[in-house]
């Protein structure tokens, strides 16, 4: 297939090579789980469990009856200690669920569909939902509703997002690599969903190994693989699609506008799980990287276990952290306390050091125009920090700042160390506030 590439974009060191090749371990049980009720775009969830309840692995813990939102499970069996607001990785703190581990690893009773190829659209989309299946790139949308697009949008592409074009991160690397057939497996299934021909995986070329796999087990599915230039940000949905099909999504439109529906390759592979063996998301790959810590590792970790449970397995030297960050370092959340749980999306934990981070004075502007050639929207962030220092808000809305996906391109660029991405986080605040 024909690659098409998108505008703007940068280069920042990967540094993947110390994970890259490492295969999965599976952590240790925590001493406790802390698992939020908030792990979707969307509404909150309410405890279907009460403190002193026995809880058994892959139980569900909260659900609503609200539109926007997705299920949450018992990443094990276990007792509930509390259900109290506790550090949440995304916003303060949240209401939570303690769960204090058995040891005995006891399942509920799972209810697989066997036979899916038969199976209705509604009765998949229905077991995804009850499986707590959300888009595990990052976003965190519920799968179920993400794949029931609106009956007048015309679907023709299903497109895989295997980028995962941020510095550090393996976790989706590994997934490709070590579950090759359950992801495709999953593909299939949201293909059927979907009733569209054209499949699509676009992959960064850096993931050799992956796209080696990818390669033979495709052969006769109908499935395309398209391997992309590695650019930064590749993984973003507007990006990818650009750069893999040539269309545009405009300016305030979402993919389905242009036919497509995008999910991320890991959940893919959470949709087989939850469909074929029928097992709610209770876990994730998760890549702990960074100067800080000793012994990186592509960890598999249950759902609410404390991330200093992770840097300590791979021990980290939390002396030295300047900066402890869920996810990656160009859009991942610094974290102000290594007690936040790992989350649905959670892909990464890095311990970065004052040499990593390099954190520089910003100096004025020098009008470069570095900043506006590597945005990916084909925005202008020199903007959003001019009017950002004399409290322009307003005049935010005629430079689309709603368009920005906030990848720190253009923070990265800059040669007078601007920190442009804070601007705009909070011009974009301002405009809501505004509503």
């Amino acid at each position: 297939m024909k690659i098409f590439g998108f505008k703007g974009g940068v280069h920042p060191a990967d540094n993947k090579s110390q994970t890259e090749n490492m295969q999965t371990e599976r952590i240790s049980m925590p001493k406790m789980l802390y698992i939020p009720l908030i792990q979707h775009i969307g509404t909150p969830l309410e405890p279907v469990v009460a403190i002193g309840e026995k809880v058994l692995k892959g139980q569900k813990i909260g659900d609503s009856k609200a539109f926007l939102t997705s299920p949450i499970h018992s990443s094990t069996s276990g007792v509930v200690k509390k259900i109290e607001n506790y550090d949440f990785p995304l916003m303060g703190k949240t209401r939570t669920v303690f769960i204090e581990p058995d040891g005995e690893e006891v399942w509920c009773e799972l209810f697989p569909i066997k036979t899916w190829e038969n199976a209705t659209k509604e009765e998949l989309l229905e077991k995804i939902r009850e499986c707590g299946i959300v888009g595990i790139g990052g976003a965190s949308f519920p799968t179920h509703i993400k794949l029931n697009p609106p009956a007048d949008a015309k679907i023709d592409t299903l497109l895989l997002n295997a980028a995962e074009c941020e510095p550090y991160l393996n976790s989706d690397n590994r997934l490709l690599i070590e579950n090759t057939e359950k992801v495709i497996m999953g593909i299939k299934i949201l293909k059927k969903i979907l009733s569209v021909e054209n499949v699509v995986i676009g992959i960064e070329d850096n993931k050799k190994e992956a796209i080696g796999k990818l390669e033979l087990a495709l052969k006769g599915t109908g499935i395309n693989l398209v391997v992309l230039k590695t650019l930064y940000p590749q993984g973003g949905e507007k990006q990818l699609i650009k750069a893999a099909l040539g269309r545009e999504v405009p300016s305030g439109k979402l993919p389905l506008n242009v036919g497509v529906v995008v999910q991320n390759t890991g959940t893919a592979a959470a949709v087989f799980s939850a469909i074929v063996e029928g097992k709610p998301l209770i876990e994730k790959v998760v890549t702990v990287s960074g100067l800080a810590v000793e012994k990186p590792k592509n960890l598999i970790a249950l759902i609410g276990t404390p991330i200093s449970h992770l840097l300590d397995t791979c021990e980290a030297n939390k002396e030295v952290i300047d900066r402890l960050i869920m996810g990656g370092p160009m859009m991942g959340m610094a974290q102000y306390t290594s007690d936040v749980p790992v989350i649905k999306g959670t892909s990464g934990v890095l311990g970065l050091t004052k040499k990593e981070t390099n954190r520089c004075k910003p100096r004025p502007c020098i009008g470069c125009g570095k900043c506006v050639d590597a945005c990916p929207m084909g925005l202008m962030p020199i903007m959003y920090a001019r009017l950002g220092e004399f409290n322009l808000w307003e005049e935010f809305k005629t430079y689309n700042i709603m368009d920005c996906i906030e990848c720190g391109s253009c923070a990265y660029i800059c040669p007078s160390n601007r920190p442009l991405t804070e601007s705009i986080k909070l011009g974009k605040a301002k405009v809501r506030m505004m509503k």
